[in-house]
This record gives structure tokens, sequence and C-alpha cells, in this order.
């Protein structure tokens, strides 16, 4: 049997945060979260690099991206990832409060797997992130794994 990837959560909102792992684990996904409250953290994961160098060797089944987000914004993390030779393949959901046309357009020009706007209403907010999560998580079919050392490179274009 196949170990699990983990589900990689991008979101510094303390509240937005508490929901989204509560529905997560209500889903009774057996996933590991790995939570990032920043988009340079999240790319230091990705990266394996900073504090995440001896990280477990698993790229996650899908990454839960906040656009808004301090350090580095959502929309570069989907950038490097999606510009990144060994990391294109993952799939990248946005998640974010955010209506504007001009970020949903930027988040599919830039090859965003999905764009999901937070719902205001709590049992809305919940049921949205349950589908999410069991979606990428029990139905989609990863891209197979990359071996460790592999090099990052990142495309021009």
């Amino acid at each position: 049997m196949a170990t699990l990837k983990p589900i990689l959560l991008v979101e510094d909102n303390p509240k937005d945060l508490e929901l989204t792992l509560t529905a997560l684990e209500r889903s009774q996904l057996a996933n590991e979260v790995i939570v990032a409250r920043d988009g340079a953290e999240a790319l230091d994961w990705l990266n394996y690099s900073g504090p995440h160098k001896e990280r477990f060797e698993a790229d996650p089944a899908v990454v839960l991206l906040d656009l808004k987000l301090p350090k580095v914004d959502g929309l570069q993390v989907l950038e490097h990832i999606k510009k990144t030779d060994v990391l294109r393949h993952i799939p990248v959901v946005m998640l974010t409060a955010s209506k504007e046309e001009r970020d949903l357009v930027r988040s599919y020009e830039l090859g965003v797997n999905a764009f999901v706007v937070k719902p205001v209403d709590f049992r809305e907010f919940f049921k949205a992130i349950q589908e999410v999560g069991m979606f990428w998580a029990i139905l989609n079919e990863p891209h197979p794994p990359r071996p460790r050392g592999e090099p990052m490179k990142v495309s021009k274009a």
C-alpha cells in the first residue's frame, strides 16, 4: 500500500487555519496536514530548505494556498511551484477570501488547479474544505514521487 502524501496548508489567519484543520480532520482523512503560516515557510518546506532540510521525503498530495500571505504572497508561491520542474505536478488549490477578478485570472495564468473563494458562512466554509480535501487527497490520482536530491530546475518561461 502506498504511503499517503501529506496536505500542505498555507494559511496565516488563525481562525481560518483552525476551521480548515477541523474540517479536514472531520473528513476523516488520514493524510498528515503540514501547516505553513507564510509563503516563505511554504517554499522552504517544498524546497527542502531552511528548517525543513531534513523533512520526510514526500511532496504534498495538494497545496491549499491562501492568496494574501506575509513574506511571500500566494501568487508568488504558486508561480514558484509551477515554474519549478520537480514541483509543477503538485496540485495547488487557491483558498482565498478574495473575489477580485484579477486574482482569479492571475492564479489561472500561473497554473492553479482550482480557485475556491472561502465562504463567509461557517457551514459552507466547512463543507467546501471537506470537499476540497476529499477530492485532492483521496479521489485524485497523484503524480509519482520524485527522488530525493533531484535538482530544483526553474523554468524561465
